[in-house]
């Protein structure tokens, strides 16, 4: 059943909805059902949430007896944005994720982003998908501020994904959706991955399967699920970063998600005007290239990679 959980009149006769599909079991709410919450398309170019939230209801639909829960799936809290292809919330230059937990009587977006924490609050787990920006390509991770983690890396690990990354709280804003979410108790967890503007299925099919592990473990399905892979798991003394000394057009001679030895050619910095390599980078350590730079165009300062040490 498809609900408006936020509704603001726009200028010439339009109006702004905020939706959610309510999923409930066949045979109705008894009381004591547990809810999963699927949220997404906070950032208008981040659409890898998109095939998910498909995906899954496709496959409850398919099974529809073994939903024993509750399943709320949000694919677009910023319609707006993916409406018109932007990151932040168009006319007001704001990014939808440093509003939270907003405000009853605030401005629009104050507002929206005030019912969308209301209507979440009280799941018994709350999944924040998001995809990278267009410059970098993310493998499927769950990202986890430590203050949080005795509660979420549990669930984390059900989630089927290659990465569980624990930040410190320093780094961690308290205006995010879940950041604001776990701090009232509504357990939230943050995906991030694939490229910006883009769908990765193969992506969306893994996290799916994840996402079903859950719900069994939380009572919400009953049919069969695949067994979750087993994460790495790391916090962020573990995680190197690679950044561009210089400007140019990047080229990789490393794969993503692939083995790397300190000292290993990471990639060139090309200068198509003299025909010269501008920078050579190197691998500053052993480990795994979790992030990869996808958008070849970069300037002084701007991220190649990360490497999961």
């Amino acid at each position: 059943m498809v609900q408006t959980i936020a509704s603001v009149d726009l200028p010439i006769d339009e109006t702004l909805k905020i939706q959610k599909n309510h999923l409930i079991p066949q045979e109705g709410l008894k009381g004591g059902e547990k809810r999963i919450s699927i949220v997404t398309g906070t950032h208008g170019d981040e659409l890898e949430g998109q095939y998910v939230c498909y995906e899954l209801q496709r496959r409850i639909r398919e099974d529809y007896s073994s939903l024993t829960g509750i399943v709320d799936v949000y694919p677009a809290v910023n319609p707006l944005g993916i409406d018109s292809i932007t990151r932040g919330i168009p006319g007001f230059d704001l990014d939808m994720n440093r509003l939270f937990p907003g405000s009853e009587n605030g401005s629009m977006p104050e507002y929206i982003a005030s019912k969308i924490i209301d209507d979440l609050s009280g799941s018994a787990a709350v999944i924040d998908i998001h995809a990278s920006n267009i410059f970098l390509e993310e493998i499927p991770q769950v990202r986890i501020n430590e203050l949080s983690k005795d509660t979420l890396v549990p669930m984390a690990k059900k989630l089927n994904l290659d990465y569980i990354w624990i930040h410190s709280s320093a780094t961690v804003l308290e205006s995010t959706l879940a950041y604001s979410l776990n701090v009232i108790g509504t357990p939230t967890l943050v995906v991030e991955m694939g490229v910006g503007m883009r769908i990765t299925k193969k992506y969306g099919d893994q996290l799916v399967d994840g996402i079903f592990a859950l719900m069994k473990e939380l009572g919400i399905w009953s049919g069969e699920v695949k067994e979750p892979k087993e994460p790495i798991i790391s916090e962020d003394g573990e995680v190197s970063f690679i950044n561009a000394g210089s400007s140019g057009v990047f080229v990789p001679n490393v794969g993503h998600w692939k083995n790397v030895k300190k000292g290993d050619h990471i990639g060139d910095i090309l200068n198509p005007l003299t025909g010269e390599i501008s920078e050579r980078i190197h691998a500053e350590t052993d480990g795994i290239v979790f992030t990869l730079r996808e958008y070849p165009i970069v300037s002084e300062g701007s991220l190649i990679a990360r490497i999961l040490a």
